[in-house]
C-alpha cells in the first residue's frame, strides 16, 4: 500500500475539478510528494471521462488497498465524492474550508477527500490539502473526553456497515462496542464559539 507517512497519494478529477486538481498537484510535487494521478489529464481531452466513472477508479484503489489516501475534484466536489464512496472501505468526506477538512480527518477518518473548483480556491485548496495530509484520526481533539475511542467506534462502524446484514437484521445495526463522548473541558458552547472563529 502507498502510504502518506512516505508521502504518496493518488489523484484525480473530472474535467470540472482539473484546473483544481492542477494547483494542488504542482503544490505536492514542490513538498517532494510521489502523485499518481489517474485522470483527467488534460483541459484539451476530446472525451473526459466522466465523474462518476473516475470516482469508482479512485474509489476501488483504495478498496483493494493499493492507496491509503486519496484527494479528488470535481465541479462541486459532491458527483465524485458519492461514486467514490461506493466503494468498500472509502470514507470520503467533501469539504471547503480547512475546519471542515482538519474534522473530517480527525474526527472521521476519511480517507479520500473531495473538493469543488467551482467553490473553494486554490489557496484554499493547498491550506486543505495540508491539513487532510498531516493529520490522522483522533489528532488535535485531547479535550473531549473518549475523542478518539468516539470516532474510532463510528469510524469501524461505517466501514463494516452491510446493508443487507442491516435488513435482514430490522434495520438495527449491528453494534462493535459502546463509547460515551464526553464535552470538552471547556464546554460545548466555548467548543462551538472556537470553531465560528475559523468561519
Amino acid at each position: 500500500m502507498k502510504l502518506v507517512k512516505d508521502k504518496e497519494i493518488l489523484v484525480a478529477a473530472d474535467a470540472g475539478g482539473f484546473p483544481l486538481k492542477e494547483v494542488v498537484i504542482k503544490h505536492l510535487k514542490a513538498k517532494d510528494w510521489t502523485v499518481t494521478d489517474i485522470g483527467v489529464r488534460s483541459e484539451t481531452e476530446e472525451h473526459p471521462e466522466m465523474f462518476q466513472r473516475i470516482g469508482f477508479k479512485v474509489g476501488a484503489k483504495i478498496a483493494e488497498r493499493e492507496f491509503e489516501r486519496a484527494l479528488i475534484f470535481c465541479g462541486t466536489g459532491m458527483g465524485i465524492h458519492l461514486a467514490a464512496g461506493k466503494c468498500p472501505h472509502v470514507q470520503c468526506g467533501v469539504v471547503e474550508s480547512v475546519p471542515s477538512a482538519l474534522r473530517a480527518v480527525t474526527g472521521n477518518g476519511v480517507n479520500v477527500l473531495a473538493m469543488g473548483a467551482f467553490y473553494v480556491a486554490p489557496a484554499m485548496a493547498i491550506d486543505i490539502v495540508d491539513v487532510f495530509l498531516t493529520h490522522k484520526l483522533g489528532d488535535g481533539y485531547e479535550d473531549w473526553k473518549n475523542f478518539f475511542e468516539f470516532h474510532k467506534l463510528a469510524h469501524d462502524e461505517i466501514d463494516a456497515f452491510n446493508y443487507e446484514e442491516f435488513k435482514k437484521n430490522n434495520f438495527e445495526v449491528k453494534k462493535l462496542g459502546e463509547v460515551i463522548l464526553g464535552p470538552p473541558k471547556w464546554g460545548i458552547q466555548a467548543a462551538y464559539e472556537t470553531n465560528c472563529e475559523y468561519i
